[in-house]
């Protein structure tokens, strides 16, 4: 069975066709970073906006990759939730209309379940059971993982996110946006040490994070220098450090706690070459294996969503044209879906 995915949830639009037996066979991808950056973050309508001029053409063009025809695809997913409303309702429609005019079935994918499955892509996926380190701009939670649908809540961030703090310390910093990917450059430049930051929450007992905090230890940080170059780099590779020492803290906590010695990390932050490098020498002295998603594949993208839409037709009786947004919605209530 073909399945086209489409995500729209932000600022990418992403489409993909994977395939229930050939695997991922075509996917594109569109940033809004370069319209959004004039602005110094996501401007919802223009997002809106841009993905309605983006979502057919790329379809066209993934469809001409794979080979296929339009008549092909059986099923059609799209990202249900959670993001922005007007962002949603645009991959909505066009899902339900194509659905429509196909007569294929259309399921809503819920957004973290994409990212969570990402890296079952992969030529060596982990098994089920396993912890997963969910990371992006929107979300850090910690998820014990039995199987498709079957999600625990283990601990999440009772305030900023990892992926928006990295943001709101670039945006300290001045260093732009989108501050993530920025910061983590400055990061590679810094010296090591140089600056102590607090580890929010690392003792806490709990498997919760706490991210506000530690931005507004940069912000006095930064304040206390006559800042350069070389001192943003430095303040940077500390705000990094502290992320990363509580992100691998939490997550060694919540394998021991769950008994389990697979994790998974994945979303926006997952791409991050520090973190990557933490978990893959902590997995070699623990004894535990850890699973990432290629690094095309952090981001939001169609791939993820064509993928989880193939694994949720199976378990579904999906033969309607759904047509529903969920700007907010609890990945573990209900395995996600009611």
């Amino acid at each position: 069975m073909l399945v086209l995915g489409i995500e729209t949830s932000c600022d990418e639009t992403g489409v993909a066709l994977y395939h229930t037996e050939r695997g991922l066979l075509a996917h594109a991808l569109h940033s809004q970073v370069a319209m959004h950056a004039e602005y110094g973050g996501v401007v919802p309508e223009l997002a809106s906006r841009d993905h309605i001029r983006r979502v057919l053409p790329l379809t066209r063009q993934i469809i001409d990759q794979a080979g296929c025809a339009l008549a092909d695809i059986g099923v059609i997913a799209y990202t249900e939730g959670p993001g922005l409303a007007g962002a949603l309702l645009v991959g909505a429609s066009i899902a339900a209309a194509l659905g429509f005019a196909l007569k294929v079935p259309v399921i809503g994918i819920h957004h973290l379940e994409g990212h969570l499955l990402a890296p079952l892509l992969e030529p060596n996926p982990p098994a089920f059971p396993f912890v997963a380190l969910l990371v992006s701009g929107g979300h850090s939670q910690l998820m014990k993982v039995s199987g498709i649908g079957a999600y625990e809540t283990l601990g999440e961030t009772l305030d900023d996110a990892a992926g928006e703090a990295f943001d709101k310390t670039a945006k300290l910093l001045g260093l732009g946006y989108p501050g993530g990917p920025a910061l983590s450059m400055q990061a590679g430049r810094g010296v090591p040490g140089r600056f102590k930051l607090p580890r929010p929450m690392i003792n806490s007992g709990d498997l919760n994070f706490s991210f506000s905090g530690l931005k507004t230890a940069v912000l006095t940080l930064a304040k206390q220098q006559t800042l350069d170059d070389q001192i943003v780099a430095d303040i940077a590779r500390a705000f990094q450090d502290a992320i990363v020492e509580v992100l691998a803290a939490k997550s060694l906590a919540a394998l021991s706690q769950t008994g389990l010695d697979r994790l998974v990390v994945a979303g926006g932050v997952s791409a991050n070459l520090q973190l990557r490098e933490q978990f893959s020498a902590l997995s070699a002295c623990r004894g535990f294996e850890v699973f990432y998603p290629k690094l095309e594949f952090c981001t939001d993208n169609g791939a993820m969503i064509a993928f989880a839409g193939a694994m949720r037709i199976k378990l579904s009786s999906a033969k309607g044209w759904k047509f529903n947004v969920r700007p907010r919605w609890d990945l573990a209530a209900n395995g996600g879906y009611p």
